[in-house]
């Protein structure tokens, strides 16, 4: 496993929350997230680092996007 940087649109409430709307795949495709099914803080193991995770369902397939001090990644 490995990490990939990656764009994201996200919103920030007005109470701080980050939620993740879509992201920007290495081949300028964006994808829309579906669902967020988890949200919390975690280590990628497989790809290294931490930050929060966000279990997300895009098109059907569950990915795991990181957001780790600034930077967002999926662990592919």
């Amino acid at each position: 496993m490995r990490k990939v940087f990656v764009d994201v649109y996200a919103h920030f409430s007005k109470d701080g929350v980050l939620t993740p709307i879509s992201f920007v795949w290495i081949d300028g495709k964006t994808y829309e997230i579906d669902k967020i099914i988890e949200k919390k803080n975690a280590a990628a193991f497989k790809a290294g680092g931490q930050g929060i995770r966000f279990k997300c369902m895009v098109y059907g397939k569950m990915v795991n996007l990181f957001y780790d001090d600034g930077k967002w990644f999926l662990e592919i």
